[in-house]
């Protein structure tokens, strides 16, 4: 039952809702192209900017955030998991022919929803990313990064499908935190910039020389309110990762320790 349900049930379904979500996604960038564009017509450009990148940079937090990283890593995953069972479980516990495609029915419809939801979440994201650096250089750079991180994400989808039991899951959760704390960084650094050339916040020189190419690359300026903004970002992200430990380690640990002095 188990090779039958793999390619049938399995894989297409999650691999429809993948695709269907990524339909989604350039219809949200459409949208919130438009949205902007109307906007545009009354607001000047570097406004517009600020603010888009502004809202980009409060959902990253929302995602960096240790009360996040407890929900999202232990409960959104989880949860996904656990619902992928219980549809596998559906379809396997069918006994006769009738039974058997009512649960398969179940089972596609509920693994496309769980393929799409998984993606849509993370390509909504990436719309609101993706906006300021539309408006300061074009749609074509735009499309070409984006096709290019699509045909990644293709190869990772695949690779996660042939050796899904074989991945390190921690490891790579770890790898993905590092990296959402880096674009963090980067990205309150070019907030912080296009803020000031917006005239929403003064700019304060350090007599420090910092080449063009860091500030490139890295969004690191010889500015005061930059540089204090991306440590307190630095600062926030090492207190997630902390606070996401004391609360679901740390903390057990010393409770499980207590009660074991009181109980010995």
């Amino acid at each position: 039952m188990g090779c039958v349900f793999w390619p049938q049930v399995y894989w297409k379904p999650i691999s429809t809702g993948a695709g269907l979500a990524f339909g989604a996604t350039l219809v949200t960038w459409f949208v919130v192209v438009g949205i902007i564009s109307l906007v545009g017509q009354t607001t000047p450009e570097l406004d517009i900017q600020a603010g888009t990148g502004l809202l980009a940079i409060i959902v990253l937090l929302v995602v960096m955030n240790w009360f996040f990283h407890r929900i999202y890593w232990t409960g959104w995953i989880s949860m996904h998991n656990r619902k992928k069972k219980e549809i596998i479980a559906t379809f396997e516990s069918s006994s006769d022919a009738s039974a058997m495609e009512a649960g398969k029915s179940v089972a596609y419809k509920g693994l496309l929803v769980l393929g799409f939801t998984s993606v849509y979440r993370e390509g909504f994201e990436v719309d609101l990313f993706l906006q300021s650096t539309r408006m300061q250089l074009g749609s074509g750079v735009v499309v070409f990064g984006a096709a290019i991180g699509l045909f990644l994400s293709l190869i990772v989808a695949v690779l996660t499908f042939l050796a899904h039991r074989k991945l390190p899951y921690k490891k790579m959760l770890v790898l993905t935190g590092v990296m959402l704390g880096a674009v963090l960084l980067v990205m309150v650094g070019e907030q912080v910039q296009e803020m000031q050339l917006a005239g929403w916040m003064g700019t304060t020189v350090v007599p420090v020389h910092i080449p063009d190419w860091v500030g490139l690359w890295f969004c690191v300026f010889n500015n005061v309110q930059g540089l204090v903004a991306q440590l307190i970002a630095a600062l926030f992200v090492i207190g997630s990762y902390f606070g996401a430990q004391y609360v679901r380690v740390w903390k057990p640990r010393r409770q499980h320790a207590r009660n074991a002095a009181v109980n010995g």
